[in-house]
């Protein structure tokens, strides 16, 4: 498509019309149009937050739907009227509207231009090539909405000799190194393990949103080189994991010997592990030269305070199979409620080890809104994991429940400038 048949597109099939009169907006990014192209979890994490801050996400899904709404159980909905949908999908695709759209149809493929042609960022996780395949390589979309950022999504990235390889979570833990510094160590019987979450997706999800807030602001700045245009974003689950290996990633690099696993301890910090009590377990974390005689004082050991093996952290680490050999006798003789109070009352840091419903359940996490309730008509009540962040001017918006596959396509497809009997067209079509 030529440069001059695109703003005929454009002044045909783009009326000037309300971007949504259906949800309230609030919002640092209310007005801010995002395309979610994306499936499973980087993707739709990426876009949540942005939903999260007020942008409108126009959640476009496969006809099949988000293939982690079959992520179960468990479940919410019923199998008998189609609503049935995983709990995995609802964590991460709050606050969106959702589009069932063949992109393979030449007519799906015209959904997808009207709304990029005014849309202020894609967010796609497609093979390198896929999305060039399906009409929208980066010379179309540039044609289409010179404004436009697109953030592309892979496990290798774009270029070198993985590009082509499918990335998954998992996967990349290990290739990426993670899995090799967490566990328990070799000598106390551990393998390399996976972090409890997709890690590796999360924090790509987190790097594409910060990318993708950093491209909108230079395209909005008179003073930045990009004023006035979009520009391709390129995330991969391997550099996004790598990225948060920070200090044990330098440790390697300065030693030029890769770190182990550990268990619960820190490669640089001691005492900074959990220790057995006498009913349970806790976490301890000196963190600074100021906590350690406090530390001490507490359990009971001021001499330990004083003693020059361990007078500084950096004696400490060098002591530490001797330091926790005294420690953990220490930590044995008292229950885990006792110690906390000592530490608590010595301003040390310290916690039991809570499972989820616990973490949510604590006076602080209530105190900070983090569980919040939802209500859709399909699902019923069901409760979202609230956004960390608090903003005292535009605060995030007011969550809503994730959509069924489709639940506003009607909506968009109208707002788009379809008729009523286009839109049944496409439906009988199969292609929404």
């Amino acid at each position: 498509m030529g440069l001059q048949a695109v703003e005929a597109h454009r002044r045909v099939y783009h009326p000037q019309m309300p971007r949504s009169v259906t949800r309230p907006v609030a919002g640092p990014l209310a007005g801010l149009r995002v395309i979610d192209c994306s499936t499973v979890l980087a993707g739709p994490y990426c876009t949540m937050l942005l939903a999260d801050l007020g942008a409108d996400v126009v959640k476009v899904e496969p006809p099949e739907g988000d293939a982690t709404r079959g992520w179960g159980p468990p479940w919410v909905g019923s199998e008998k009227d189609g609503s049935r949908t995983a709990a995995y999908y609802l964590a991460v695709n709050r606050s969106k509207r959702s589009l069932r759209l063949d992109l393979h149809k030449a007519a799906g493929a015209a959904v997808l231009r009207r709304l990029l042609a005014d849309a202020d960022v894609l967010v796609e996780n497609f093979r390198p090539g896929a999305l060039g395949r399906l009409g929208f390589g980066d010379a179309i979309l540039g044609e289409l909405n010179p404004k436009l950022v697109h953030l592309a999504i892979s496990g290798y990235g774009p270029i070198g000799p993985d590009a082509d390889r499918p990335g998954y979570d998992f996967v990349l833990q290990a290739e990426a190194g993670l899995m090799s510094i967490t566990g328990q160590s070799d000598e106390d019987g551990g393998r390399p393990t996976k972090v409890g979450v997709a890690i590796t997706d999360v924090v790509t999800g987190l790097q594409g949103a910060v990318a993708i807030l950093a491209a909108v602001a230079g395209r909005e700045r008179p003073d930045s080189p990009a004023h006035g245009l979009g520009q391709r974003i390129d995330v991969s689950l391997l550099g996004s994991t790598l990225a948060i290996l920070v200090n044990q990633a330098q440790n390697a690099f300065v030693t030029g010997a890769s770190p182990g696993r550990r268990g619960n301890a820190h490669p640089n910090i001691v005492p900074y592990e959990t220790f057995d009590t006498a009913d349970g377990e806790v976490a301890v974390a000196i963190g600074s030269e100021r906590q350690w005689p406090r530390f001490c004082e507490a359990l009971g050991l001021g001499e330990l305070a004083v003693d020059p093996r361990f007078g500084t952290n950096e004696k400490r680490v060098d002591e530490r199979i001797a330091l926790r050999s005294i420690l953990a006798e220490r930590f044995r003789t008292k229950s885990s409620a006792d110690w906390l109070a000592r530490f608590t009352a010595a301003d040390v840091p310290a916690s039991g080890i809570n499972d989820v419903a616990s973490a949510f359940a604590l006076p602080q996490s209530r105190a900070l809104g983090m569980k919040v309730k939802v209500t859709h008509p399909a699902y019923g009540r069901t409760f979202q994991v609230a956004a960390p962040v608090a903003l005292s001017v535009t605060p995030t918006r007011a969550p809503t429940a994730p959509p069924l596959l489709g639940e506003q396509s009607d909506e968009i497809l109208t707002e788009l400038g379809y008729m009523t009997s286009e839109i049944k067209a496409l439906r009988r079509a199969g292609v929404v």
